[in-house]
């Protein structure tokens, strides 16, 4: 018996599958680098000791990181506990309604182009083989890519945020008194940029708009951040 020759298999590796740490590493250290760079600048603008000012960014990055973990298991855990409940309630409805449920998922693939026949034919291979996980991926738009990992999200932007805030509070040891301000700011934009650029291209993005967008952000905020620390400073 003569068999053709066998199609090389390749595997495949989409940015997408990414996108579930990227977004919260970009996150934290993002927020990391602007919130206590920007604390730092308000604390010196106020006139402060070089030592109050790295109490005060010290305090922030173990506050910073702290709250960035809270939150984000707090979100993604939301994400999750409605990804469980449609879930259940798509189990229910192919325990109650299977019939119903087939033809759904038949008008899905039709919607997508594919002819009836052959649409119905899908929709009974897919649903004898795993009727939830065809419902989930293509009903619910969830996947094993997509689906909600808070636990992951949390200690990703944790950990993120301390690496983004280290990098201030390291411009502050190393800043002679009267550059303290001009080194944190000029190194926190460099970091930012060099962030940004990372994001792009781990993303498979484009480099030049995510540079220009993360720096700008971040220099307004410093410098409102400092303008707030001047008056204050000033004030009192």
């Amino acid at each position: 018996m003569v068999r053709g020759p066998i199609a090389k298999v390749h595997k495949e590796r989409h940015l997408v599958s990414r996108i579930g740490w990227l977004r919260a590493a970009v996150l934290g250290a993002n927020d990391g680098i602007i919130s206590t760079a920007s604390l730092i600048l308000g604390v010196a603008g106020a006139s402060a000791s070089k030592g109050s000012i790295l109490l005060a960014g010290i305090a922030g990055l173990v506050a910073g990181a702290m709250s960035m973990a809270a939150g984000e298991y707090v979100s993604v855990s939301s994400q999750s506990d409605t990804e469980n409940a449609d879930l259940a309630r798509e189990r229910e409805e192919l325990a109650t309604e299977p019939e119903a449920e087939r033809e759904e998922l038949t008008r899905i693939y039709v919607d997508r182009g594919v002819e009836p026949a052959l649409a119905r034919q899908v929709a009974d291979q897919l649903t004898a083989k795993d009727a939830l996980g065809a419902h989930a991926r293509d009903e619910l738009g969830i996947s094993e890519i997509t689906t909600a990992r808070p636990v992951q999200a949390a200690l990703t932007s944790a950990a993120t945020f301390s690496v983004g805030a280290a990098a201030p509070l390291a411009l502050v040891l190393i800043s002679p008194g009267d550059w303290l301000v001009p080194m944190v700011a000029g190194g926190s934009l460099f970091a930012l940029a060099v962030l940004g650029w990372l994001g792009a291209k781990t993303g498979g993005a484009e480099v030049l708009k995510p540079v220009l967008r993360v720096t700008f952000w971040g220099a307004l905020a410093m410098a409102i951040t400092f303008g707030i620390g001047v008056l204050v400073g000033t004030a009192v």
